[in-house]
């Protein structure tokens, strides 16, 4: 009994003892809590942000373009004419240069953006005419003249466009579309497009003739909505008097303000005079030019009517204008069919004549802004 007293003495001796070891070992040490992790603390990896393209505006471009007009060229001539002295013999006896008619006014339509000429005439091999007083053709191969001239488009729209009937005229737009002479008149528009910017022309012949307002109004805005530099050329007036009719000046107004930007004119086979209306040019009548129809011509007066834009992108700012005085001979006393500029005291006397002939307008042979 004493040894089993004696056990059981020892295991709570024992058991006490644990107890104090286990609460001072563990009980007595602090206890130390987790802070709680915030989500704002953890970071997450950076995104890479899409670079910025800085879109630049697009820059427009300035662009200079000079559009150079002359008057009537009949390059061939009537069967009725006497050979001597005509068109054909001239440039047969010149060896049958095609750039010998426009060679004293090369220099400046080579140089120009753009040369358009009144084609008073045929290119035509037929034989049956129309019934009246002059009917003008040339062999076919002579819209080379126009090529080698440096001439780019025509005005067909005249008084002599049918002198050998519907054949005739045919035969003229078929050799100048081959040739690769834009053309335009008589039903027929014409757009030159240069670096970008679209010129268009439109023809029409006021000579017993009966062509609706409404018609020209339509057909310029056909080339506006195109987007083009509308020039207007007709073909009016009364032969050798050197200021417009009336009609011509309302015609030429009434172009301007349903949006043509340049009229031209011709048949008087004499200069007439200028005006600027709402910064818009007319010229009334540039005259005879490289002129078939006639081997002396008391007045060999002529000129060369030039315009010169400034775009800026697809708009124009600025527009200016000149003339260059010729004689449309270069030899006095007869027509040797060849244009040429004047100088001195003579390009003196014809700018005089214009300027007098003129409304309100001060020309010069030096470009004058408009705006």
């Amino acid at each position: 009994m004493k040894k089993l007293r004696n056990l059981i003495i020892a295991l709570l001796l024992i058991g006490i003892a644990s107890t104090i070891v286990y609460y001072y070992k563990f009980k007595s040490k602090p206890v130390v809590k987790k802070s709680p992790v915030k989500v704002s603390e953890v970071k997450k990896p950076e995104e890479k942000k899409a670079p910025v393209i800085k879109v630049e505006p697009e820059k427009k471009v300035s662009r200079e373009f000079t559009l150079s007009f002359a008057g009537d060229c009949t390059l061939g001539t009537d069967t009725n004419f006497a050979y001597s002295g005509s068109f054909i013999d001239v440039f047969n006896r010149n060896g049958k240069d095609y750039s010998y008619n426009f060679k004293n006014v090369y220099p400046i339509f080579s140089k120009d953006s753009l040369t358009v000429v009144n084609l008073e005439g045929t290119f035509t091999d037929a034989e049956k005419k129309a019934v009246k007083t002059y009917n003008f053709k040339a062999p076919r191969d002579y819209v080379n003249i126009l090529k080698d001239g440096s001439i780019e488009a025509v005005n067909t729209a005249n008084n002599h466009s049918y002198d050998y009937l519907k054949k005739g005229f045919e035969d003229t737009i078929a050799t100048l579309k081959e040739a690769k002479v834009g053309y335009f008149g008589n039903g027929y528009s014409c757009i030159k497009e240069i670096d970008d910017i679209k010129f268009g022309f439109l023809g029409y012949s006021m000579i017993n003739r009966d062509i609706s307002f409404l018609k020209i109004k339509n057909d310029i805005k056909t080339l506006k909505e195109k987007g083009c530099f509308v020039v207007v050329t007709f073909h009016w007036g009364i032969e050798r008097e050197y200021y417009p009719a009336a009609a011509q000046k309302t015609l030429a107004k009434y172009s301007i303000d349903n949006g043509a930007d340049l009229i031209i004119g011709h048949h008087p086979h004499v200069l007439q005079g200028l005006e600027v209306y709402k910064n818009r040019v007319i010229c009334y009548s540039l005259g005879n030019f490289s002129f078939g129809g006639n081997s002396n011509p008391s007045d060999k007066d002529t000129m060369i009517a030039q315009i010169k834009l400034n775009y800026l992108g697809n708009d124009i700012k600025g527009y200016a204008f000149k003339v260059i005085p010729c004689s449309l001979s270069s030899v006095s006393g007869r027509n040797n069919y060849q244009p040429t500029p004047l100088k001195g005291s003579e390009k003196t006397r014809v700018l005089k004549k214009i300027n007098k002939m003129s409304f309100d307008f001060n020309v010069s042979d030096e470009f004058v802004k408009i705006f």
